[in-house]
């Protein structure tokens, strides 16, 4: 069987991660394929792609179309699927299917009409697409804590905090202006400081909202001085631009180390995971992967974190910021700041086994056989 998927983004992410191992969870289903990607992404060949899928650099998304067999065939979309690319599949007998990668909470949910079949990756996207009537697959396709990604190295090195959006005009200026400066700047190898190190390991993107979650946080923390933030991730220059001025009141304690592909040994490295707000953030892989290598995670008491972590066993859940002005933040961090603790989220094996490629795989059996059903 074959399948064509698509995932046009530029910039790399947890959508990307999933698409990787996806990729190699249908080819142990027998499931070839050809995955459609934006010509200026260079990190597929990183991402350990099974030998039967074939990266076919394509761009503007009108040109799929075209590209796509006479002959009926399942097209994935990792996002919702244009109306006109659903016409030309609907036309030659194939199926229309999307992976949901965000929550339709909040939202326009149209985006997602007409399609065959939605996938979502998360209890919490199959919520929103149920109450939208949309046709989403009843079980949440989690992901997996897939931590191969071709890393550069075990030490982290700072690389430079922006992801540029070549979309915008002023984002472009800069990422032209940008090597001519980096020579200039030291780029110091990690180290961590004394006292909790709470780690930020996120693309910095708006669905995050770190800039609002600090504006409430950034003056608690700074009454704990043993407190340290820890950033590794990128973002645009916008994003970086807000964060960095929420982070004013703790700007001593905070370090920008850019994106790091070594992500195993940026978890083992830090205290606790911090996650961004929740009600945007449609999974978390990051969350999944700070608990498999033995970090615990803080985050707000909501989907999708109480579906990601087990209170007290795989991290710490507490009040979401906005409804209490941090308080219950606030207490947690003075108990973690007195006593680390030991806890450690491998101990949740069954909690964990969830996440793992055999699981995601047997999640994804019943959808291969649904749609080798649906197909002449």
């Amino acid at each position: 069987m074959h399948i064509h998927q698509i995932n046009l983004q530029a910039h790399f992410g947890g959508g990307e991660v999933y698409t990787a191992f996806l990729c190699n969870a249908l080819s142990r289903l027998g499931v070839s394929t050809r995955l459609y990607i934006h010509p200026r992404a260079d990190f597929w060949n990183k991402l350990n792609l099974p030998l039967d899928t074939t990266l076919v650099p394509i761009h503007p998304i009108t040109k799929i179309a075209s590209a796509l067999p006479i002959s009926p065939a399942w097209v994935l979309g990792h996002g919702p699927l244009h109306q006109t690319l659903i016409n030309r599949i609907k036309a030659s007998g194939g199926l229309s299917t999307a992976i949901a990668h965000m929550p339709v909470q909040g939202r326009n949910p149209d985006v997602f009409k007409h399609h065959d079949r939605i996938f979502a990756v998360s209890q919490w996207v199959v919520d929103g697409l149920i109450d939208a009537h949309l046709p989403v697959w009843p079980q949440p396709l989690y992901g997996v804590a897939n931590l191969d990604r071709g890393s550069d190295g075990d030490k982290i090195c700072q690389r430079s905090k922006y992801d540029w959006d070549a979309r915008k005009g002023r984002d472009r200026i800069l990422s032209w202006l940008e090597p001519f400066v980096a020579p200039l700047m030291s780029r110091p190898y990690y180290v961590r400081r004394d006292g909790l190190t709470l780690g930020i390991v996120s693309r910095l993107t708006p669905i995050k909202q770190f800039p609002l979650m600090f504006e409430i946080l950034s003056p608690v923390l700074s009454k704990f001085p043993t407190v340290n933030i820890e950033i590794f991730g990128s973002g645009g220059y916008g994003s970086v631009r807000d964060l960095t001025r929420m982070l004013k009141p703790i700007a001593n304690k905070v370090r920008f180390w850019g994106h790091q592909s070594a992500v195993s040994s940026v978890y083992r490295d830090i205290d606790y995971l911090l996650t961004g707000l929740p009600e945007k953030e449609a999974l978390g892989l990051n969350v999944i992967e700070a608990q498999a290598c033995g970090t615990p995670v803080l985050a707000p008491r909501a989907p999708p974190f109480t579906e990601t972590i087990v209170h007290g066993k795989t991290g710490y859940l507490y009040t979401d910021p906005r409804l209490d002005d941090g308080e219950n933040f606030s207490k947690l961090i003075n108990d973690l700041s007195k006593n680390k603790g030991t806890l450690d989220p491998r101990m949740a094996v069954e909690h964990l086994q969830k996440f793992s490629f055999d699981a995601f795989t047997e999640r994804l059996k019943p959808i291969v056989e649904w749609a080798e059903t649906r197909l002449p």
